[in-house]
């Protein structure tokens, strides 16, 4: 074998779920070309291209690969956990995802759907076009859920982590349900390897870890965070949730982020969470900017020798100025 290896079987990959599938179009369109460009591939016979291997610099890490882009765009109703962004023309975003044959995911998280939320056109019409066996739904509200299945049965289903399961017996019920593929537990249960050791095979293949969350660890009010977002998709007014968690002025920070005894890092997915047998790593990121969004995709899935490389690919030149 040519390189270092550090799974055992090269189809044992960890598959990760990205943020922005409309926010973040214009970088992705720079960044997949990049990505399956520089893969290293093993094969007995690799030595015999060695000159043509470090001639072209493989980039990233061999034991992961890009399971789905997620997210929503604005306006969306049935939108829910972050409302809305980007302003990509979906047709253009579709035609991306499939020429790669990366899953795209409609974010339909809303927790607060009634039945007179099912006819909105705009909604409708992105199940029209992104309707296909390898796309998929992330979903709260059974209602909905059942009126998709109904009108547009091609997709597969993600159970959203904004329903806040907080109690791990409920959350291995819903790993039971056959209408999903994927369960986005709470990111609280990312630790318990005591009860997660206890999951069934079938049920570590439908987990799906939240990596870098950085809510407050001890936070109570997640699910009325959520309903808010919920509530501003619909338009309507309510009473507005202000987090009360400490340090939540400053939003969103990486290194913050990797403090939290709920993250997940890159050896943690390699040496705790594969051998394990769990494959599927969502990234959380809507919302923010694609330059954090890229840190994430060189922390990740990058080595790190190569940072700069996919850096320069992606933004830098010589006449970059910062300020």
């Amino acid at each position: 074998m040519c390189g270092s290896f550090a799974m055992t079987e090269i189809n044992n990959k960890a598959h990760y779920h990205l943020p922005g599938l409309f926010e973040f179009y214009e970088l992705y369109k720079v960044f997949l070309p990049l990505f399956y460009e520089h893969r290293e591939y093993f094969y007995e016979w690799c030595r015999v291209f060695l000159p043509l291997f470090y001639e072209h610099r493989e980039y990233f890490y061999e034991w992961c690969d890009i399971g789905s882009v997620y997210g929503a765009p604005p306006d969306c109703v049935w939108g829910g956990g972050r409302v809305g962004f980007g302003e990509e023309n979906a047709d253009e975003v579709y035609a991306l995802l499939k020429e790669y044959g990366i899953s795209a995911r409609l974010t339909f998280s809303n927790s607060l759907l009634r039945e007179e939320h099912l006819s909105d056109r705009k909604c409708n019409r992105l199940c029209s076009l992104f309707e296909d066996s390898q796309n998929g739904i992330i979903i709260y509200s059974d209602l909905l859920m059942k009126y998709i299945q109904k009108n547009y049965p091609k997709f597969y289903y993600v159970s959203s982590t904004t329903k806040v399961i907080t109690d791990f017996d409920e959350f291995k019920n819903e790993t039971d349900r056959e209408e999903f593929r994927y369960v986005v537990p709470d990111f609280r249960f990312n630790k318990r390897f005591d009860r997660l050791s206890t999951l069934s095979e079938e049920q570590k293949k439908k987990t799906e870890f939240l990596c870098n969350e950085c809510c407050n660890f001890g936070c109570s009010d997640r699910k009325k965070c959520y309903e808010s977002v919920s509530r501003k998709s619909l338009g309507e007014t309510g009473t507005e949730h202000y987090c009360t968690s400490p340090d939540a002025e400053d939003g969103y920070i990486f290194s913050k982020a990797m403090l939290n005894p709920g993250f997940i890092g890159v050896e943690d997915i390699k040496k705790v969470y594969m051998p394990m047998g769990f494959s599927e790593f969502k990234i959380e990121g809507r919302g923010l900017g694609s330059a954090l969004i890229l840190e994430f995709l060189l922390y990740y899935m990058t080595k790190p020798e190569y940072h700069l490389k996919v850096r320069e690919a992606i933004y830098l030149d010589n006449m970059l100025d910062l300020f």
